[in-house]
């Protein structure tokens, strides 16, 4: 499997370019301001780019799906919700393939209505839901932190601690993390009930 990191545009967003090999078939995760590094890598590596995944709708996480459309003719994916043109509307639960790559969705809302994780190949991009050592802002509109509680305690922390964290913005000590990590190290991920999570957050 290939996997690129992109450190793009001007609020340090991670765009990803995962394929199964080179030139096989690949995805682009979040494409966001200033895509040209990422579009130079799919030519480098002849990559057939089949799906664009968007984590959710902000425009630092959408910012170059219609570059890459553009370019290589993908299908652009993203939560059934999300304000967003879409090719394929995904729900909790829904899984596609690429290749020899298999996607899995997990809904996650609280940074936004239509927050998704993308579970692959033990990798997990999550985009705005959980940074290396925090979490996503809840105060921006279609944020919830009750939300973003149940998303992070009840249905993250269930994932498998080997699991790589694929960050959405590069926020951290470090570029990536794992689940195991974020749940020992992680304050915004200590054991709190819903009530003293939401006063944390308010705080």
């Amino acid at each position: 499997m290939i996997l690129d990191q992109f450190r793009v545009g001007p609020y340090l967003n991670f765009t990803y370019l995962v394929a199964d090999d080179e030139g096989g078939e690949a995805v682009v995760i979040d494409p966001s301001f200033g895509i040209e590094p990422v579009l130079e890598a799919i030519d480098r590596r002849r990559v057939k780019v089949r799906y664009i995944l968007n984590t959710h709708s902000h425009p630092d996480h959408i910012a170059g799906n219609q570059d890459v459309r553009d370019r290589t003719g993908a299908k652009v994916v993203a939560h059934r919700v999300a304000p967003l043109h879409q090719d394929l509307s995904v729900d909790d639960g829904d899984g596609f393939d690429t290749g020899r790559l298999r996607f899995r969705v997990m809904h996650t809302p609280g940074h936004t209505k239509d927050s998704v994780l993308y579970l692959f190949e033990g990798q997990v991009a999550t985009g705005d839901t959980l940074f290396v050592g925090e979490c996503g802002r809840t105060d921006l509109p279609g944020g919830d932190p009750a939300e973003m509680y149940d998303s992070l305690h009840r249905r993250l922390l269930s994932l498998d601690d080997a699991l790589v964290v694929l960050p959405g913005h590069d926020y951290g000590p470090t570029p990536t993390s794992t689940i195991g990590r974020e749940r020992a190290e992680n304050y915004t991920l200590q054991p709190r009930t819903r009530e003293e999570f939401l006063r944390f957050l308010a705080e």
